[in-house]
């Protein structure tokens, strides 16, 4: 019940990966140790590797030097062990050209990239923008698809372009997923992007190798332990693993404010600080609350991560 690739560039790349949170000081810098030390948790819990600087590590919210340092700090502390995605995705595609050369020479496993933002929204400006980030390096390179329609038809283009040979898909589309995995005429791995239906993606049997998500900064063990039970086409043992991990995503995503999500972190022991504006960091009675309603939960341990 696993997809088995043959490609070197795809060797040990199948399981959960954390869409890593970039973590804060207190005075709003990034926070060095505290990626260092999300590094050891999430690879202690059985992750397979870290998707950096994408929505949830706030890539669009960071400089360019700050991107730059939270890749060369993971790929120092991962030391090999984990495969590390870097999000190159910027408004302008030659800054993420520069992004993409940048993550290659650190020694990043693989690069990615969302389509345009905000200008050049269409389907020729994105097979623009994607070939000339992928081309930059010779490292494989993942599109990010995230709230998109899939359009097997169309989007099989995509992987005609050089080094182009993943998808990390956040859809629910399966049916055209697996419809696109089949057209194409060469290896390809396929992520599932949708934390709450990890299990239904990898059900699909021949279309995702793993997930990548938001969630899997909290509770790594889930998300590790539903792809290891799917590869073993153990889904009736996975349904309550997915079943915690999803009371645990609904009120992670309740509230409009994104420093919940981190709010989780601090309650594990692992402390990323707060999103940057326009979000807003939690009061200390704001948090107290919320912490109140993790313990009640009865999921996420507190202090899981301290040892």
């Amino acid at each position: 019940m696993s997809v088995t690739l043959k490609g070197s560039e795809f060797q040990g790349m199948d399981g959960a990966y954390t869409a890593l949170f970039t973590p804060f000081t207190e005075d709003n810098h990034v926070n060095v140790a505290m990626l260092e030390r999300l590094v050891e948790f999430h690879l202690s819990q059985g992750l397979r590797g870290f998707y950096l600087t994408g929505s949830t590590g706030e890539g669009f919210l960071l400089s360019e030097a700050e991107r730059k340092r939270v890749v060369e700090t993971v790929v120092k502390a991962n030391r090999g062990r984990g495969k590390v995605i870097v999000h190159v995705g910027c408004l302008a595609t030659d800054d993420a050209v520069k992004l993409a050369r940048h993550a290659a020479t650190c020694g990043a496993d693989w690069v990615s990239s969302v389509g345009p933002v905000y200008f050049g929204q269409s389907f020729q400006s994105a097979c623009r923008h994607y070939t000339r980030i992928a081309e930059a390096t010779d490292l494989p390179f993942m599109v990010y698809s995230i709230g998109q329609e899939l359009v097997p038809e169309r989007d099989a283009r995509f992987f005609e372009i050089k080094n182009v040979k993943g998808i990390k898909y956040t859809g629910a589309d399966y049916y055209n997923a697996q419809r696109l995995k089949r057209m194409l005429d060469k290896e390809v791995i396929f992520f599932a992007g949708r934390d709450e239906q990890l299990l239904c993606g990898l059900a699909m049997g021949n279309v995702f190798s793993g997930g990548i998500g938001t969630t899997y900064n909290i509770i790594p063990g889930h998300f590790a332990k539903i792809c290891e039970l799917a590869k073993a086409g153990k889904f009736v043992e996975a349904g309550p693993v997915q079943d915690e991990a999803n009371r645990v995503v609904a009120l992670m995503i309740e509230n409009e404010n994104w420093s919940y999500r981190k709010a989780f972190m601090k309650y594990v022991g692992l402390d990323c600080g707060a999103y940057r504006y326009p979000y807003a960091p939690l009061t200390a009675a704001e948090y107290t609350a919320f912490a109140a309603r993790i313990a009640a939960q009865g999921i996420v341990r507190e202090n899981a991560a301290v040892r």
